[in-house]
C-alpha cells in the first residue's frame, strides 16, 4: 500500500473514532415528558447503587450512597455518604449554585474546579475535574456525567471518567427516591 493510501485509511479511522466518540446533544432531551430539576429531585433523602468500570468493561468497584439534598435559597447541598462494597466509606459534599434556565455550577471537597452542567427536559449533562484517590496516589480525572429523569422518580446517572483525554472508565448509578 502507497503512503497516500495510508494517509487517507489513518485520516478516515480517525473520524470514525471521533464521531462515534461524540455524546449525546442536552438540547435533544427539549421535548420528553418529564422535568429534571436537581433542586427538586435531590431535597430530602435519596439511595443510589453503582458500579465503576474501567475502560475494557471489567467492573472495578461497587458502591451504596446515602444521599441528602437541602436547598437554601439558590444553594443545593448534597451530602453522599458512599459504602463500597470493599468496605471503603468516604463522604462527598457538593455545593450546587442554581442559576436560573436549567443551568448550574457547583463544587465539592474532591472537585477541585467548578462543575458546570444545564437541565434540559428529563436530562442533565456536566462536566467537570475529580482528585481522584487511587491507591497511595491522587489522579486528577475528568467526568462527563450524564442524569436521565424516568418513571417513579428513577434517575439513571452515567459518567464516562477520562485522564488525560484518553476514557479510563465508566460510573453508572442509579438513584431511587
Amino acid at each position: 500500500m502507497n503512503p497516500k493510501h495510508i494517509l487517507a485509511l489513518a485520516a478516515l479511522a480517525t473520524t470514525a473514532v471521533a464521531t462515534g466518540c461524540l455524546s449525546n446533544s442536552i438540547e435533544s432531551f427539549a421535548d420528553a415528558d418529564r422535568t429534571l430539576r436537581l433542586e427538586e429531585y435531590f431535597v430530602g433523602e435519596s439511595k443510589a447503587y453503582g458500579i465503576f468500570e474501567d475502560r475494557f468493561g471489567k467492573i472495578r468497584r461497587q458502591f451504596d450512597v446515602d444521599i441528602t439534598g437541602t436547598l437554601d435559597g439558590n444553594t443545593l447541598t448534597l451530602v453522599e455518604e458512599f459504602d463500597y462494597y470493599d468496605g471503603e466509606q468516604d463522604t462527598r459534599t457538593w455545593t450546587i449554585e442554581i442559576l436560573g434556565n436549567g443551568y448550574y455550577r457547583g463544587t465539592a471537597n474532591d472537585v477541585p474546579d467548578m462543575a458546570e452542567g444545564r437541565a434540559v427536559g428529563n436530562a442533565f449533562n456536566w462536566t467537570y475535574k475529580v482528585d481522584l484517590k487511587v491507591g497511595d496516589d491522587t489522579w486528577n480525572v475528568g467526568f462527563d456525567d450524564w442524569m436521565y429523569l424516568l418513571q417513579d422518580d428513577v434517575l439513571i446517572n452515567r459518567a464516562y471518567v477520562t485522564r488525560y483525554g484518553i476514557r479510563i472508565g465508566e460510573v453508572t448509578i442509579t438513584f431511587q427516591k
